[in-house]
Order: structure tokens, then sequence, then C-alpha cells
């Protein structure tokens, strides 16, 4: 199977979350997978538009799964939401042929190719545990994470709805877990590991947001997690810039190390710490991997 993708890297990524970006683009050439860049692409309008505009959204997504299609190769994006959002639209064209035509004459005006359903949308995460050669990722891990317990946040924009992922994911996933061992780390089992992470209340319930964070955080680190990752650029914002607000609002000590899955991946793999952005992080792994004699 070809491991070159049309990469959609979403707005998060390219503003505020760019060591999610950098990392998965470190890690996917030491794996062998290429990652072209997508032009033409504009922000996927995510939840809030499908629900205010749902017909735009759909010519939205189509636009930029056209631009994917025509330059060969399935999309392959590090957020979760813009992966639901564009799994969506790619369902419904795909299943519904008179919609595809609808939205296709919409798009076609506008000066874009029209839209043929012949792609697939992947996370990047599923790429690299169902897609790389396990031997070849076991080569790299040249650093291995010496059994650091591990909290996976899956989100919930990779698991539901199930139907869209095409098998792929779900409610039963397991990507993040199978990659935590292959790392040779121990993947902690805890309540908030398939909850949402509180970013799409940001804005109409900040309160709730900051108690949600609060909530998914304690219940890890009460679980024995060392450090926790997620494999959304929307989730690390939550999860890790807006935990220090999650303290004040739960009045509870949370202090738990938040990376980028690709960051993680990229530390095993001997990446520098520069190129993979840690600096960044919100609340420093180190002390976690020094402990485990990581680095």
């Amino acid at each position: 199977m070809s491991l070159q993708f049309a990469y959609y890297p979403g707005c998060a990524a390219k503003q505020v979350q760019k060591e999610a970006d950098w990392s998965a683009q470190a890690v996917a050439r030491e794996l062998g997978i290429t990652l072209h860049a997508m032009p033409q692409a504009t922000c996927c309008g995510a939840v809030s538009l499908r629900e205010s505009k749902p017909a735009f959204a759909l010519a939205v997504a189509a636009r930029i799964l056209s631009e994917a299609e025509a330059m060969g190769h399935n999309l392959a994006t590090i957020c979760n939401t813009c992966l639901q959002t564009l799994s969506y639209a790619n369902h419904r064209f795909r299943t519904e042929p008179e919609l595809l035509d609808q939205i296709n004459h919409v798009i076609v005006q506008a000066g874009v190719r029209p839209y043929k359903a012949s792609i697939q949308v992947f996370h990047l995460l599923w790429v690299i545990t169902d897609q790389v050669d396990p031997g070849l990722l076991k080569q790299k891990v040249v650093r291995p994470l010496k059994g650091l317990r591990v909290a996976p946040f899956y989100g919930c924009h990779n698991l539901r709805p199930s139907e869209i992922f095409d098998g792929k994911a779900g409610e039963k996933a397991d990507h993040l877990d199978r990659l935590i061992v292959a790392l040779g780390g121990t993947p902690v089992a805890y309540d908030g590991h398939d909850k949402c992470c509180g970013f799409h209340v940001m804005l109409s319930d900040a309160t709730e947001m900051r108690s949600m964070v609060a909530k998914n955080c304690l219940s890890a680190k009460g679980a024995g997690a060392e450090v926790l990752i997620t494999p959304c650029t929307l989730c690390d914002m939550a999860m890790g810039a807006y935990q220090k607000a999650a303290e004040v609002v739960s009045g509870q000590e949370i202090n738990l190390p938040e990376l980028n899955f690709a960051q993680l991946l990229g530390i095993a793999m001997n990446i520098s710490s520069d190129t993979l952005g840690i600096r960044r992080l919100h609340v420093d792994p180190h002390g976690a991997l020094q402990a485990r004699g990581v680095i």
C-alpha cells in the first residue's frame, strides 16, 4: 500500500498547536510516509459550520476532498474534528450520489474540479499503526519508553459516529493503546479516555469546559498516568493549554504532562526536542521521562 497522502493538518496545527504539525511531519519522514501539502485547502468549517450552514459545509468539504483527489492521494489529517468533518461529508458523498451531484454543481461554478468520491480519509495515527511495517516502527524506536505509564486520550470526533469511519475506528478504537505498547510504554485504563475534551464548548460555557478538562486529566492521573497523549490538536489545546485554568475551576492540582501522539513517538525515535516542539508544552514532560530513564 502506498504511503503517500495529501496532508491536511487543520487550522489549529498551523496557527496554535504548531508542534503537532512539526512532530507529525518529522515522524512521517522517519517512517517513509510522504505527506504532500495541500496549498489550496481551507478550514474544514468543523462542527459549527455543519450545524449552522449544512449545505455550505458540504461544499467546503467537497472542495478540500477534490484537491486531494486531484493530487491522486488519499487524505491524512492530525485533527479529530477535521477527521470527523471530512469523513462525514465523504460518507454522504459515497452513499448519496444525488447529493454529490448537487454539491458538485455548486463547487464547479466556483472553479473547483468536481469531486468523484474516490478517496478515503485517514488519521495519521491510523496510518502509522495500521499501514507502516511493524518491523520498521520497531527499528525506529531507539529510545523505548521503559514502561512509562501513558494515558491515551482518544477524544470523541475520531470515535463517533462510528459508521462514518468505514470500520477503521469507532467506539472500540485501540490505535493509541497499540502505539503506546509499540513504544515500550504501558497504556493506562481510565474513565476519561473516550470522553470529550471540552474544546467545543469553550466559548459557550468556559467553566464547564474547564471542568471537563479537569475531570479527564484527574481521572488519568488517579489511574497512575505519568503522561497523557492525544491524537488531536484541539484536544491538545484543551488538555494542555487549559490545564492550569482547569486546576482553578476544580480546586485541585493536575500537573499532568500532555503531548500529541506524534511528539511521544518522536521522543522514542530520538528526534530532537526542538524539532518536536517540546518546549512549547504547558507541562514539562522531562521529569517523567527522566524518572523512567527514557532520556
